[in-house]
């Protein structure tokens, strides 16, 4: 049942997406002086080799990351992005990949602080390594879906959860929604950033239509598609769904999507959504 692992995806064109909005939402945090904290339900590994088996097996970061990789004139959330990826690699050649709780303590100052969960056995002694004993991150061998509640409202007040899990079991569709409707009644200021992967479009719709159909408030979708919707092809496209987005994320995001769906769209095929899909 904890079979996925990140390794054979990292820096693929849905981590494009994904990190190039946690590092916008997070550098939004670090605005104020004020702490925020970062929770992470689906931690991951923390750090992917590029040159590992399972990443060569796969290939995904060539048509994600690599394709960025020496871009000039990128628009300012990729940019950004590309940054803080060239930061795990010294010698400015591609060969690491940081998952979204390493790229969340690169980023984070002093004041802040790190919730990491995770289940998978062999991806948490990953992420102890990769965290390396840094006594503002918090790493726990538990399920994040659940666990997570017990830190809301956290002391800081302020903050990002990040829900990302493989939806491998497709009652996490159903799941993931469930989570963010207890996580905001306890901290209804928080920002929550919801992936989801588009492998049957009819699964995403359901979800969309149920979020319309909440209590949640102020609420935007951002999608990048590969390729065209397809049953039989996979995941070819992903979101991510902003509950609380910074006011500027949308500006960002309407620059960045278009120029990612021309650059990474694979046969001619590559799209992308901007939808608002609950008004504050």
């Amino acid at each position: 049942m904890l079979s996925y692992q990140h390794s054979y995806h990292a820096g693929n064109f849905a981590d494009v997406l994904k990190h190039s909005v946690l590092i916008h939402i997070l550098e939004h945090l670090k605005k104020k002086h004020k702490p925020f904290c970062y929770v992470d339900t689906h931690a991951g590994a923390g750090s992917y080799s590029l040159n590992s088996e399972q990443a060569e097996k796969t290939g995904e970061y060539q048509q994600g990351i690599a394709k960025l990789w020496q871009t000039d004139d990128l628009p300012p959330a990729i940019a950004a992005y590309i940054n803080v990826v060239k930061a795990f690699n010294i010698e400015k050649t591609l060969n690491q990949y940081p998952g979204s709780p390493m790229i969340a303590r690169h980023l984070m100052r002093q004041q802040d602080r790190l919730f990491l969960y995770e289940l998978h056995n062999t991806e948490i002694d990953r992420l102890r390594a990769s965290v390396n004993k840094d006594k503002r991150v918090q790493i726990l061998h538990q399920n994040g879906f659940d666990k997570s509640l017990s830190i809301m409202p956290p002391q800081q007040r302020r903050g990002l959860v990040l829900i990302d899990p493989s939806y491998e079991i497709k009652t996490e569709y159903k799941q993931v929604l469930e989570t963010i409707m207890q996580l905001h009644r306890r901290f209804a200021t928080g920002t929550y950033a919801l992936w989801y992967p588009v492998v049957q479009r009819q699964r995403i719709d359901e979800l969309e239509q149920k979020i319309v159909a909440s209590s949640l408030r102020n609420v935007q979708l951002f999608e990048l598609a590969q390729l065209a919707d397809s049953d039989e092809q996979g995941m070819t496209a992903s979101g991510m769904i902003i509950v609380n987005p910074p006011w500027t994320l949308q500006v960002e995001m309407q620059q960045a999507l278009p120029f990612l769906a021309e650059k990474l769209g694979l046969a001619n095929q590559g799209s992308y959504r901007i939808k608002q899909l609950k008004d504050e």
